[in-house]
């Protein structure tokens, strides 16, 4: 990728990006990017090696009067490409957005009761049209992924705020898992999330895509800690150990890639979905990205073509919302590794840039009610706006 890269879309939205380590640098390069003017709202992505609260601050000085949220990541997509390190900035104009927004603090113990009184609240302000009908919106939530606290907080924000579509994608810090950030209002917090609800008059869908089919090969998990998501014993046998012989490689030989590679899903609904490993620790157990439970059984997946799965998706969006402007996207970091693992990261980038895809790679991702691992969810802007009503 370039230092630094932008992008103004059809319906205002604007995108900035930077790769440069110096904070004096990178904010001159996303205040060019930006260009002039007062914004509804700026949301931050950042790499975790930058200092947030300086970075915060320098953003909030750097554009008075613009309200920012954000959070750190395990990477970014740009318009430039994808980053491992870098900041993105995406503005909302103050034309034809109206945005809510606000923060919920110590996730892991009151999470539930503040995130659904946060979004009632906000659900509350949006407004109706001369028929009394709400006005379209979606809403977005950025949540610390290293609280463990994603099922259930969505699923009460999900609730709270009714038939509004909700997407969002779980904070990250590159690949150490040591402690993701969430930024609101000029302040950095940890075990928090924000919640940001959009009013708007340009069209829209929320969705979600994903690349993989099951396998015959099954894991039941038969020793866990459920609260820190880590599986101890998969088959009544050590859980690296089964996982690893499952795959057909050797304990010493689990990392990122072969989690990504190999990812194990669950059915719900006649669906699968992913709950992807997040790491290998010292004794043999793993780590999860999700929600984990004794006697949930896990069916061994292997990837189809993330290339053609994507652009189909995007394809039928586009063709439902008369053509996309820009996608804000939330790109598990698991799909960027199995890019790159198999090769095709340049030919992803070339087409997340072809469908003006913007946003970063999670620890997780939300759509509606559900926390997910090893998908791309988002919201697809059209490229013509929605005739008054």
């Amino acid at each position: 990728m370039s230092r630094a890269s932008s992008f103004a879309s059809a319906s205002g939205l604007r995108c900035a990006a930077t790769a440069s380590a110096n904070l004096v640098e990178a904010i001159a390069q996303l205040k060019s990017g930006m260009g002039p003017g007062v914004f509804q709202h700026i949301i931050a992505y950042f790499s975790a090696d930058y200092d947030a609260e300086a970075l915060v601050g320098a953003l909030v000085a750097a554009f008075p009067g613009s309200p920012i949220s954000g959070c750190s990541t395990a990477g970014a997509i740009t318009p430039g490409g994808m980053v491992d390190e870098g900041i993105l900035l995406i503005a909302f104009p103050n034309v034809g957005f109206t945005i809510y927004s606000g923060i919920v603090e110590n996730v892991s113990e009151f999470g539930v009761e503040r995130a659904t009184e946060l979004a009632a609240r906000l659900r509350s302000r949006l407004g109706t049209d001369a028929e009394g009908r709400r006005k379209p919106a979606f809403a977005m939530i950025l949540v610390d992924g290293t609280s463990n606290t994603e099922e259930t907080l969505v699923a009460a924000v999900h609730w709270a705020i009714e038939h509004v579509p909700l997407i969002g994608g779980s904070a990250g810090d590159g690949l150490t898992f040591r402690g993701a950030v969430v930024a609101h209002d000029g302040r950095v917090a940890t075990d928090a999330a924000v919640l940001i609800l959009v009013e708007t008059a340009v069209p829209f869908r929320v969705f979600k895509t994903q690349n993989f089919e099951p396998t015959p090969i099954k894991l039941v998990v038969t020793a866990a800690d459920t609260e820190r998501r880590i599986v101890k014993e998969l088959n009544a046998e050590p859980a690296a150990r089964e996982y690893a012989s499952a795959i057909g490689l050797l304990p010493d030989d689990l990392g990122p890639f072969s989690f990504a590679s190999y990812p194990l899903v669950v059915k719900v609904g006649g669906n699968y979905y992913c709950r992807s490993i997040r790491n290998m620790n010292e004794d043999g157990s793993l780590s999860f990205f999700c929600a984990i439970d004794e006697g949930l059984v896990f069916t061994v997946a292997r990837p189809q073509d993330m290339l053609r799965a994507t652009q189909e998706a995007l394809d039928e969006i586009g063709n439902e919302i008369g053509g996309i402007d820009l996608v804000i996207g939330f790109d598990c970091v698991l799909r960027r590794l199995d890019a790159e693992n198999r090769q095709i990261r340049h030919q992803m980038e070339d087409l997340y840039r072809r469908y003006g895809i913007v946003g970063f790679h999670t620890y997780g991702e939300q759509f509606n009610a559900m926390h997910l691992n090893q998908t791309l969810t988002g919201i697809a802007f059209g490229k013509v706006l929605s005739s008054p009503k």
